[in-house]
């Protein structure tokens, strides 16, 4: 029938087009071949499925009288050759079926390598740094910052020593007076001489915190003033953040300088990186 070969080069186009598709891709990409090789498959398969319901389905109802019981023997001879004409109906239909299944397959399998371009899993990596114990802390000009350089309310931008480039991995460091800080549980120990070390990365949506208001204690991100309170773990006081600003633990190594106890014991970034 001509409805049911028109069905069939449809699909065939389709499958065609998908498996072109899924070449182009392998092969490196082409941004407009790729367009036109998914505009051909998914035209090709719609054209199918119209042309199927205009060919294959039922357009209008079917009304029929009843007819006496029992049958001559001219219209059980026409019944078996109608039968028979069914058949043969029925393989096309089959075979129809899987050339769609054919062209869907070929889509779906030419849509699994773009999965490819979205990378390797991040893993872990969203709750690490740059930070390790004993890393050093140094400025942005490749100095060290050593115990002693910072007066009360003095601040300071660090850096990991040998990352300089880890954007995740900024600080600020900020000196108070030690009598002052209310440290939480098991953090006593993590801000020698006043010395307090926190993200730079605003909890908020990532801004650079670099702003210190001495008088109050307190950091503040200048893009949706969100404002942390130093000597309280940089706990939120003000702004749209919800989350303190994650706090790194320091000591103090040779000649003074301050290095890192460990990475942050929390995600640092945006609050949406440890929901769930």
């Amino acid at each position: 029938m001509p409805g049911e070969r028109r069905i069939a080069a449809a699909f065939v186009v389709s499958t065609i087009g998908a498996l072109g598709l899924a070449a182009v891709y392998v092969r490196g990409g082409q941004p407009q071949l790729e367009g036109a090789l998914l505009a051909v498959s998914l035209g090709g398969l719609g054209v199918g499925l119209i042309l199927w319901a205009k060919y294959l389905l039922p357009s209008a109802p079917v009304v029929g009288d009843r007819e006496p019981l029992g049958s001559s023997r001219d219209e059980r001879a026409a019944f078996e050759a109608s039968f028979e004409r069914e058949e043969l109906s029925l393989e096309r239909r089959t075979f129809l079926v899987r050339l769609l299944l054919g062209a869907v397959g070929a889509l779906g399998l030419a849509l699994l390598f773009p999965i490819r371009s979205l990378g390797p899993s991040p893993g872990r990596t969203l709750q690490t740094t740059a930070w390790a114990p004993g890393k050093r802390l140094m400025r942005e000009d490749g100095s060290l910052v050593r115990v002693g350089d910072l007066e009360v309310g003095g601040i300071v931008t660090a850096f990991p020593e040998d990352r300089p480039d880890a954007a995740d991995s900024q600080i600020v460091v900020v000196r108070v007076d030690a009598s002052e800080l209310r440290p939480r549980p098991g953090r006593e120990d993590w801000s020698p001489a006043g010395h307090v070390a926190y993200s730079k990365i605003c909890t908020h949506v990532g801004c650079p915190v670099g702003l210190y208001r001495q008088t109050t204690h307190a950091l503040l991100c200048p893009c949706h003033q969100s404002t942390f309170d130093v000597l309280d773990g940089a706990r939120p006081i003000f702004g749209p953040a919800t989350r303190s600003l994650p706090q790194l633990p320091l000591m103090v190594v040779e000649n003074g300088v301050l290095a890192a106890r460990s990475d942050f014991t929390e995600p640092v970034g945006p609050g949406y990186w440890n929901r769930g």
